[in-house]
């Protein structure tokens, strides 16, 4: 999760190890785009500095030269909630990139400074650079791509941006910004491209601004888009800068892809507010909004309050996502849990009985597992789990005990008739092989669960067949729970009817609530419904290997 703290005092800001005359650019030559304060300066508030001096950091070895290996962070992400300023703050980097101080121009020695008559305005501007600071230069020749999932969404930036230079100095230097893209000196320019104009991605673009990337997901197509426009930067030494409301953690957005990225070289700016308040009781609701609202001065408490408690009777996922900037999950669960639970019906399956077996699990931090379906009567029985206590510390050694599994594998092949036993290959592939040796590897199969369309049409049969007709469970806490847990991941792919297939997943990549037993029952299932599509119950009724 991304750092909440602004500390405009840091000892590498004093020390000029940032583009400290980027913002003082941007108070000379951008002006506030809308409301009252119309035409007046723009003058960051204290996060929208706080993030404008992070992009712009310098690394304290960066040569002369360097383009975005000079900054410390390659790219930003901005989550903050609705209204807090995101897109002011964007046009007004946008302005910083095109024509004003973006680049490393070298360590000050004394006596140099940014003199906008070097560079074609008329403005007066002159920020001296004081001896050791970061000097800053303008691209020779920009190109910004504004992106977002809809024209309207890209209209937020674009709104802003055009009275920001029209109504103030750099309509000296820009005179002129059409309705689709703007031209910049040198044949820079800005332009717009959303889900259904791509046809500019690909290009070798200098900044990316990429706006609500927590509505970027696998179905809209807008992975690939920020996958291609982080390719175009990297080959111009360019930068990214994503701002989003708070995502949805079943999504499996872009934000939420950066936001859990194990990278270094991402500035994350995400405030968030105390875990013990209560987004749903209106006094600690407000101390949230407090919080999360805090240095954007412009902001209406009054009337987020008011909107929020709309849209919290319908949507409370939406509502604290949206206003209360918490990632929470939305209706995005992969399964009934309530419909799940009254399946539970107690007992085991008897001893010879024809089944079939799901495996699925990690070795070191999430759960390993074993479920045991009765092909006949649908029943499931979890055999073994073994999961990572939650007690433990995070930097503590854990493992699961592949003997404990052995041994459980064992047992379960001596108990019970085992038509298929399907198992996810990826941390087992020894074990699994050891299984197909001694069982049989036509009784022990490979089943990846990252064939994605296989996948997805066994996790729609399991979710279909969760009647009392079809379907039972043992109960077991551990497989109720992971069942629960699991989320809907949505892909581009469709099913015969046309609608989206779905795989599932954690909440997040870091996330305590494992899922592991849920996958173990689906590809059990899923080998159940190809032993009876094999006609194994009627052969086995003939063979009289099992009793009915």
């Amino acid at each position: 999760m991304g750092n909440s703290t602004v500390d405009l005092d840091a000892e590498w800001i004093r020390k000029g190890q940032t583009l400290r005359v980027a913002p003082f650019w941007v108070e000379r030559h951008c002006v506030v785009p809308d409301g009252f304060d119309k035409g007046q300066p723009f003058v960051p508030s204290d996060w929208q500095l706080w993030c404008l001096l992070n992009a712009y950091r310098v690394k304290p070895n960066a040569t002369f030269g360097q383009l975005a290996p000079a900054f410390v962070y390659r790219r930003s992400q901005i989550i903050l909630p609705q209204k807090a300023g995101k897109a002011p703050y964007t046009g007004a980097r946008v302005c910083v990139e095109g024509v004003g101080p973006a680049l490393f121009g070298g360590w000050a020695e004394g006596g140099e400074a940014w003199d906008c008559r070097d560079h074609g305005c008329g403005c007066g501007f002159v920020y001296e650079y004081a001896p050791g600071e970061a000097m800053g230069m303008r691209w020779p020749t920009p190109l910004i791509q504004i992106t977002a999932f809809s024209e309207e969404q890209t209209d937020n930036i674009y709104d802003a941006l055009r009275p920001m230079i029209d109504k103030g100095p750099l309509h000296e230097l820009i005179p002129k910004t059409g309705e689709e893209f703007i031209r910049l000196p040198n044949d820079g320019r800005i332009d717009v491209v959303t889900s259904s104009a791509r046809s500019r991605l690909g290009q070798r673009v200098t900044y990316v601004p990429q706006d609500e990337t927590g509505l970027w997901d696998e179905p809209s197509g807008m992975i690939k888009v920020a996958e291609t426009q982080r390719r175009g930067l990297s080959g111009m030494g360019g930068r990214a800068e994503e701002t989003t409301n708070a995502y949805d953690p079943g999504q499996g957005s872009v934000a939420q892809r950066t936001a859990e990225a194990a990278a270094k070289d991402i500035f994350r700016f995400h405030p968030l507010p105390p875990e013990e308040l209560d987004y749903a009781v209106k006094a600690e609701r407000e101390k949230i909004h407090e919080v999360v609202y805090l240095g954007s001065k412009w902001v209406d408490l009054d009337a987020i309050e008011a909107e929020a408690a709309e849209i919290l009777e319908n949507d409370p996922g939406q509502a604290e996502r949206f206003y209360g900037n918490r990632i929470v999950a939305g209706e995005a669960k992969a399964f009934d849990l309530e419909t799940y639970k009254s399946l539970a019906v107690s007992g085991t399956i008897e001893p010879g009985r024809l089944v079939t077996v799901g495996f699925d699990g990690s070795l070191y931090n999430d759960a390993t597992g074993l479920v045991v379906t009765d092909v006949e009567t649908g029943h499931q029985v979890v055999a073994g789990v073994w999961e990572r206590p939650r007690d433990l510390p995070p930097d503590a050694e854990w493992m699961v005990p592949v003997d404990e599994v052995d041994d459980t594998v064992d047992f379960i092949f001596k108990q019970w008739d085992v038509w298929r036993m399907y198992c996810d290959p990826p941390y087992w592939q020894e074990a699994v092989d050891r299984w197909m040796g001694k069982f049989g590897d036509d009784r022990v199969v490979a089943w990846w669960t990252n064939q994605r369309k296989k996948m997805a049409f066994a996790l729609r049969e399991f979710k279909t067949d969760m009647r009392s007709s079809v379907m039972s469970h043992d109960g077991n806490e551990d497989l109720v729970r992971h069942v629960g847990n699991a989320i809907r991941r949505p892909t581009n792919m469709r099913d015969d009817d046309g609608k989206f297939l779905w795989m599932i997943g954690k909440e997040g990549a870091k996330s305590v609530n494992k899922i592991d037993l849920a996958m173990c029952a689906v590809l059990s299932w899923r080998a159940r419904g190809d032993a009876i599509a094999d006609g194994e119950p009627k052969k086995k009724r003939k063979g009289r290997l099992i009793t009915f």
